[in-house]
């Protein structure tokens, strides 16, 4: 099924694809509609275009492809399923997510990951491709979330204040120095072969997903993070 979203406003797109009987569906000349995919289960959606905030928010399953840039908060608070972005994504992306996965093909703005968490079996997992901006994995609490840095020419490919807050998950970043700004409750170490064979599936999907090379992510070494147990951000609140 094909949906025209030109000029249309997105309560009546998200009514058109939540009631649609198909469940691979097209959306052609998308500008900027929000709430795509929001709740959704059951569907696959393409995406032609730039869809607005909140895109796959709460989403329960099914997959979302984006041949375009996505804008803010994809991902927000998501259970399960995938959203593919071939492109850029704006900030907070993955929002407070609870499971599924978010493969990001170039770059994502500030906070991407913020209040990230996990539970028993669903593990969230985020993959940018590129470089993300600042307060990356902020309040993290779970899932993994990976930095490629692949086409960026700076040393870091993350912003500034990596990890505020990190007190659960792990987060890997492609680059040969660590941010000079870490917090001192979070804990970097070079990549392990047991930390990268936890990490190599993913590392196939993206690949997979975007055509891009295995051997040239592996052609850097990684770092991983994790929060660190000895200095807990407890420690600096009055009541605990």
């Amino acid at each position: 099924m094909r949906i025209d979203a030109e000029n249309k406003y997105f309560k009546i797109l998200n009514d058109e694809v939540r009631s649609a009987a198909e469940t691979e569906i097209t959306i052609d000349n998308c500008m900027g509609q929000r709430y795509i995919g929001s709740g959704m289960a059951d569907k696959h959606i393409t995406i032609n275009g730039v869809p607005g905030n909140d895109l796959g928010c709460y989403l329960n399953g099914g997959t979302i492809k984006v041949n375009g840039n996505a804008q803010d908060a994809t991902g927000d608070t998501m259970n399960e399923g995938a959203i593919v972005i071939d492109g850029s994504s704006g900030d907070a992306t993955g929002y407070a997510m609870r499971g599924g996965e978010i493969f990001v093909r170039r770059n994502a703005g500030y906070r991407a990951g913020i209040h990230m968490k996990a539970y028993k079996t669903h593990q969230p997992l985020i993959i940018i491709g590129g470089e993300a901006g600042s307060f990356l994995g902020e309040y993290q609490a779970g899932g993994t979330i990976i930095v490629l840095g692949l086409g960026s020419t700076k040393k870091v490919p993350v912003g500034n204040l990596c990890g505020t807050g990190m007190h659960g998950g792990r987060m890997f970043l492609r680059c040969e120095e660590l941010p000079a700004d870490l917090p001192v409750q979070v804990e970097a170490a070079p990549a392990t072969a047991e930390d990268m064979a936890a990490i190599d599936a993913h590392l196939d999907r993206f690949c997979q997903r975007f055509d891009v090379s295995k051997e040239e992510v592996l052609s850097k070494p990684f770092f991983v993070l994790t929060p660190n147990t000895k200095n807990p951000y407890k420690s600096l609140y009055t009541f605990n």
